[in-house]
């Protein structure tokens, strides 16, 4: 019966030996009863985290300006402003060509000194379409890395500077043959020139020193790093933002006038007014996208399954 309520009340333990009478026929004393509480083991439980323990990093991804601009864009943002480039292109050219004058005797290396002038135009051609081609390639389809890897910019050097150097090298020649005469006046076109040639030196070595030769050359086309640098405001870039073509091409003209070449003038005025036909067609939307808004930018991208 003790037996049935010690089992009733959870005190029995089953290996227990049952209880006898003592010879006095006493019972013997109970063992003091344990709680349930404490016979029942509490389930365990992780250590707990210490609070200045750091979670577990996020798995996304961040999509460069650059990427985005790639994943983003087409041919129509390629092909953007090119139909007026081609079209400004063959007016200027006509107009440049009809302002020449060919002067008997004027030659040098037995080229004409319209022939040179010519050639210094068509070149001038050339470079800026190379450029728009090579910008909107790698811009949009990221086509000089994938085709040359870390040399590209080097590969675009190579293509890009010796077109931009024999823009001056081809005017130089035109007028070193012309003897056709801006006004005649030589001591002030001396002077004129003198003047203009100074300030595309500061030009150029603003461009040099503050700007750099991989900005110059387009390198926001090609590298995040460098389209994130800051706007520089040092040398000529301190009173415009337009320094190579608006100071730096002066050059141009002071060549011309230095010389006193008519043709040379219509030369430096036709790759001065070019040039800024390359800045609105194709380098302005150029640096909408790299650096406007056309982009809807979502810098951090969840990268999931």
């Amino acid at each position: 019966m003790i037996e049935g309520l010690l089992r009733h009340a959870g005190l029995f333990l089953p290996n227990q030996a049952p209880r006898t009478c003592t010879t006095s026929g006493q019972l013997p004393a109970l063992p003091e009863a344990q709680p349930l509480s404490a016979r029942i083991a509490p389930p365990k439980r992780p250590p707990a985290k210490p609070l200045d323990q750091p979670l577990p990093p996020r798995h996304t991804s961040r999509m460069s300006r650059l990427a985005q601009i790639r994943a983003r864009s087409g041919l129509p943002d390629m092909l953007e402003g090119q139909v007026q480039h081609l079209a400004i292109t063959l007016l200027m050219t006509l107009g440049a060509f009809s302002l020449l004058q060919d002067t008997p005797g004027s030659t040098l290396f037995g080229v004409s000194a319209v022939a040179w002038a010519k050639t210094s135009i068509l070149l001038a051609i050339l470079h800026q379409v190379i450029v728009a081609l090579g910008f909107r390639a790698q811009l949009h389809r990221n086509w000089l890395t994938d085709h040359f890897g870390d040399r590209d910019m080097r590969v675009w050097a190579m293509i890009f500077l010796p077109l931009l150097v024999a823009r001056p090298i081809t005017l130089i020649l035109t007028g070193w043959a012309d003897t056709t005469l801006i006004t005649g006046l030589d001591t002030i076109e001396t002077l004129i020139g003198l003047v203009l040639l100074g300030l595309a030196i500061w030009a150029l070595h603003s461009t040099l020193v503050h700007f750099t030769i991989r900005r110059a050359l387009g390198g926001d086309h090609f590298r995040d790093e460098i389209a994130a640098l800051p706007m520089v405001n040092k040398g000529v870039f301190e009173f415009t933002r337009n320094g190579m073509y608006g100071v730096a091409f002066l050059g141009l003209w002071g060549i011309a006038f230095l010389f006193g070449s008519w043709n040379a003038l219509v030369v430096a005025l036709f790759q001065h007014a070019y040039i800024w036909v390359h800045m609105y067609c194709t380098e302005k939307p150029d640096m909408e996208w790299i650096y406007g808004d056309r982009v809807n930018t979502t810098p951090e991208l969840d990268a999931r399954a």
